[in-house]
């Protein structure tokens, strides 16, 4: 193994039980408030990333009856998509596409959308100079992401600071960046977008409820996953410390006093 091993374009997450029921709480209230505000009834849309759907579904319904297209990286993940909207009725084209080089004509959009894409894709900004060319002139381009190096938790945990050091590790060596939150302002201004407005937001686990619901996903990653596959076979770990990070998750999220912060930096930018 050689911490200069890439892989550029692999998801690191996968699509395991464990990561789709995360995925699937995910909604527009919880992951997309910033952009609420913005849109209207009949925007065409565009949602790049669309993953579980469900952050799809909610902004379908705000800009209804106008058009929602869904992005994904292979079948397997559009899918994903697919079955979640058909499951709650919403009516949308979902396409698999290289985000790089999207087949749309310029200025195709009202909206444009990306939700914890930046952070895994190969090139960002020039990512984000494609959903400026898809978007109509004054038209929205809205991303969010996460800042992993910028995740805290109490009690202090070294297990748990050993899990973010291997994720970090496994998100860079597949072209990633973990750190994408603290980026997307200056993503947004290498691309040309000059009328942009940054902002931030947090996901909290500190209920009982909360804590046992995030400890479950990220054990459940952190041990039986593509996560967890790629380390043991990079030689970055071995699947016994995996399984005692697990446990790590799992007791922390019986301590009363547990609590866990993730940050995310958002832009909405005009086009």
């Amino acid at each position: 193994m050689s911490d200069a091993t890439v892989h550029p374009h692999a998801y690191t997450h996968g699509y395991a039980p464990a990561v789709l029921g995360g995925h699937r709480r995910r909604s527009a209230a919880n992951s997309a408030s910033y952009l609420l505000a913005h849109l209207r009834p009949g925007q065409r849309l565009l949602d790049v990333g669309s993953g579980a759907g469900t952050i799809t579904a909610d902004l379908a319904r705000a800009v209804a009856p106008g058009s929602v297209t869904a992005v994904e990286v292979s079948e397997e993940a559009a899918a994903l998509t697919r079955a979640e909207l058909e499951r709650q009725g919403i009516a949308a084209e979902v396409i698999v596409a290289d985000a790089h080089a999207l087949p749309f004509p310029d200025h195709a959009f009202n909206v444009v959308h990306a939700h914890q894409v930046l952070q895994h894709v190969a090139d960002p900004v020039a990512m984000l100079v494609e959903l400026r060319r898809v978007t109509v002139p004054g038209g929205i381009v809205a991303v969010r992401d996460a800042d992993y190096p910028g995740f805290r938790w109490y009690p202090d945990e070294p297990r748990m600071d050993r899990w973010l050091e291997l994720y970090l590790q496994a998100a860079e060596a597949n072209g990633g960046h973990p750190d994408a939150g603290r980026r997307l302002l200056a993503w947004a201004h290498a691309a040309g977008l000059e009328d942009v407005e940054p902002g931030a937001s947090t996901w909290c686990y500190a209920t009982p409820e909360d804590r046992a619901w995030w400890a479950d996903s990220w054990a459940g990653r952190i041990s039986a996953t593509a996560l967890a596959a790629q380390l043991v076979r990079e030689g970055r770990a071995e699947q016994a410390e995996l399984d005692a990070i697990a446990g790590a998750w799992r007791a922390w999220a019986t301590d009363p006093d547990g609590w866990f912060l993730v940050p995310h930096g958002e832009i909405i930018a005009r086009a």
